[in-house]
């Protein structure tokens, strides 16, 4: 048994997911969503959290029969065998990890050093803020799960406050007019701003990896997956009736990443645009520390199991070296690199590996019992997400592209490599002459 069984509750595992979805980028996501869809995005986000239920079905069956502190790289492993699709999956999961949480952590050194520095703040002002924000998460995964899931649930009950406080102002001044479903596009055009929506939603794989710390994780996990989509798909909703009920279409689209201020902004004038920093920096904040908290249980599963070097499962005290060394990848790609124009990997590298875990399942729906239509309908909708966004957003930057391919080719290298080297071990340990005692 773990030693940190039991150290999590529904709520909180629920609040490690929701802190990885709900964050910063639906101030973007609101006018790209509303560039296509209109007024209807609510309706966008409402079909785009049905759909990740259905992946939230398949995964909640899954770890009802297999909860593993490998999260969904067990279901992964029990779906196609301890081979080289699992050994690539499990290097590329942990590689594109390190990518996403550099790339969060810099934007919260952003928010930090525009809301405590000003404006015109040094450009190492960000990554000053940045490693301090890694440093200190590491620290508090080294004290323990109790502690990451007590500070995880003061960031989400700040971010989902402050943005239900936004949706409830801009909700109680709403215009329904510009709401009338005769302001709508098409359902086309509704479908396809689904493929934006969507990746507001792809942060909840994250709850996989709570079933270490839960005491009873069959039975709790599952309920977690859902109350973290329905938390999400509540909030997310609200804001978007909220903004798209107070101003137009064009006012969302010409506001940019301000469109929730503005429209609060009869209420709360300059301060929405505070709040909004405010929750820029919680939600920062909290993603970062939803990327670090799987690296400690995923390599001690993964390193037990060979897929990864013993080392990498083993602990410098009280501290994972698996998690100590993603966190100082992830300060040198966070220092070292300019990551803007990549920014875009996490959602294609999630949209993969949610269709790989999809896949996984039908493999061994038999062990599990779940239905094969959810399966189906869940394996297609991130299908066709990841198809929707290479042909228009990788197609368009070529950086994000390119470093996604050399994530992939590299995540294969290094399972060869490991693989031949085990083998390599494995055959000098063999042909090692036992001395006898003497």
């Amino acid at each position: 048994m773990s030693p940190t069984r039991g150290s999590m509750t529904v709520r909180q595992a629920a609040f490690i997911g929701v802190g990885a979805m709900v964050g910063a980028g639906i101030f973007a996501l609101l006018g790209e969503a509303g560039a296509v869809a209109g007024a209807a995005v609510w309706l966008s986000f409402l079909v785009a959290g049905a759909i990740a239920g259905l992946q939230g079905y398949s995964w909640a069956k899954l770890g009802t029969k297999f909860p593993s502190a490998g999260g969904l790289l067990e279901y992964v492993t029990r779906g196609f065998g301890d081979g080289h699709i699992t050994g690539a999956t499990c290097w590329f999961t942990f590689g594109s990890n390190v990518i996403v949480t550099a790339l969060v952590s810099v934007s919260f050194g952003s928010y930090a050093a525009s809301m405590f520095i000003g404006d015109d703040a040094a450009a190492w002002w960000p990554k000053v803020f940045a490693v301090a924000l890694l440093i200190g998460m590491l620290w508090l995964n080294v004290v323990g799960s109790k502690a990451v899931a007590r500070v995880q649930s003061l960031i989400v009950w700040v971010v989902v406050g402050a943005l239900m406080v936004f949706s409830v102002i801009t909700i109680w001044n709403i215009d329904l007019s510009l709401l009338s479903p005769s302001l709508y596009p098409g359902v086309r055009e509704i479908m396809a701003s689904v493929a934006l929506t969507f990746f507001a939603f792809l942060g909840f794989g994250v709850v996989t990896f709570t079933a270490k710390d839960l005491s009873e994780p069959a039975r709790q996990l599952p309920k977690a997956m859902y109350l973290a989509l329905a938390i999400a798909t509540v909030t997310y909703v609200a804001v978007a009736l909220g903004v798209f009920g107070t101003l137009t279409v064009d006012e969302v689209l010409d506001s940019g990443g301000s469109a929730i201020a503005i429209a609060a902004e009869p209420s709360l004038g300059q301060l929405g645009f505070w709040l909004m920093g405010l929750i820029g920096l919680f939600a920062t904040a909290g993603a970062t520390n939803s990327g670090i908290y799987p690296a400690k249980g995923l390599s001690e599963e993964l390193s037990s199991k060979g897929q990864f070097p013993p080392v990498m499962g083993r602990s410098l005290g009280r501290a994972s070296i698996g998690m100590v060394l993603m966190v100082a990848l992830t300060i040198v790609l966070a220092v070292g690199f300019d990551l803007t124009a990549i920014a875009n990997i996490g959602s294609a590298a999630a949209l993969m590996i949610f269709s790989l875990v999809s896949v996984a399942h039908l493999r061994i729906r038999a062990q599990t019992g779940a239905r094969l239509v959810p399966l189906i309908a869940a394996l297609l909708a991130t299908t066709v997400t990841l198809v929707v966004f290479a042909g228009t957003t990788l197609a368009e930057q070529p950086a994000a592209t390119s470093a996604l391919i050399l994530t992939i080719l590299f995540s294969i290298a290094l399972d060869l490599g490991w693989r031949r080297l085990r083998r390599h071990r494995g055959s000098a340990r063999r042909a090692s002459p036992v001395t006898a005692p003497g």
